[in-house]
């Protein structure tokens, strides 16, 4: 089973962007005022989705916008494709040309014409959260489905927070056992904290965090060499981005911390042809990015 790429915890950076006008540019001129783009090159350090750490530097396209009844978020990669090491495939080197991540949110609110909120809850969502690996074997392909309920939340603080709990519908995952089925559970916080002006622009604390959970993978799956569970039920990926944002130009530092990334034991003794290796799915991964907003 090959590597899982994603790059969730670097997208959110953008998010917030209209957030930061105040301290940008008012006269930048983008190609719409309410579907907000960018490109990025991003760099990976130790991500642990896959059973073996990866590093690579990829092309992503970026985009996120909220309109009457429809808020977005998404972003599409080219895996791989300014290089990496040799733990990663992607779009040149007969790996997964294509990963995908979209969040589309439908307010019930705005759909019913009535308000629904009450105490802290101040909007009401049918949530998605679609994951499409393209990959070019079934080895490589995974197509992930959640669906639920999602929430914005008033704080009362100068910070946004939303949450989207999920049940998941399991298509392609790259071979595994749990093909074709309801699968689990996923529990995703969003959380934006402006903090300050900082060399000319606006620099943001940005985090999520997904905990997912009730799955049968574990009991389903292969075991490892020592005939313990290679998979898990449960995961954990906890991102925390330093973003800095100007009117056309972006940056940012991210830290993401895995807990059985992928649904991989930490610790599981494998083989897969090249030799035995000890998986390393529990720790901090980091990523490096630049961007464009137009």
């Amino acid at each position: 089973m090959k590597n899982i790429k994603l790059s969730a915890g670097l997208a959110v950076m953008s998010l917030f962007t209209a957030v930061h006008a105040s301290a940008t540019d008012d006269k930048a001129s983008y190609l719409s005022d309410w579907w907000h783009q960018s490109v990025n090159v991003v760099g990976s350090y130790h991500t642990r989705f896959g059973p073996q750490l990866r590093n690579d530097t990829y092309l992503e396209y970026e985009a996120y916008g909220k309109k009457d009844w429809f808020d977005f978020y998404g972003y599409i990669d080219a895996p791989r494709f300014f290089g990496g090491d040799g733990n990663s495939r992607g779009i040149w080197n007969h790996g997964s040309p294509l990963f995908m991540e979209i969040e589309p949110r439908f307010s019930l609110d705005k759909l019913a014409d009535t308000s629904l909120s009450f105490g802290p809850f101040k909007e009401w969502y049918f949530a998605n959260n679609y994951i499409y690996d393209m990959g070019r074997n079934a080895d490589g392909r995974q197509s992930t489905w959640f669906m639920g309920l999602g929430t914005d939340i008033e704080t009362g603080l100068p910070m946004g927070l939303s949450f989207n709990i999920y049940a998941k519908y399991q298509w392609q995952n790259y071979n595994a056992a749990n093909e074709n089925e309801w699968d689990g559970y996923r529990f995703k916080v969003k959380y934006f904290i402006p903090l300050t002006t900082l060399w000319g622009g606006a620099l943001s604390y940005i985090g999520f965090t997904n905990f997912d959970w009730g799955s049968t993978l574990g009991e389903k799956d292969f075991s490892d060499l020592k005939g313990n569970k290679a998979r898990t039920n449960s995961s954990i990926a906890s991102s925390h981005v330093l973003s800095l944002n100007y009117s056309h130009l972006h940056y940012g530092v991210v830290a993401r911390y895995f807990h059985n990334g992928g649904q991989w034991a930490d610790g599981s003794e494998l083989n897969f042809g090249d030799g035995s290796f000890k998986t390393k799915t529990t720790g901090w991964g980091y990523y490096f990015v630049v961007g464009y907003n137009f």
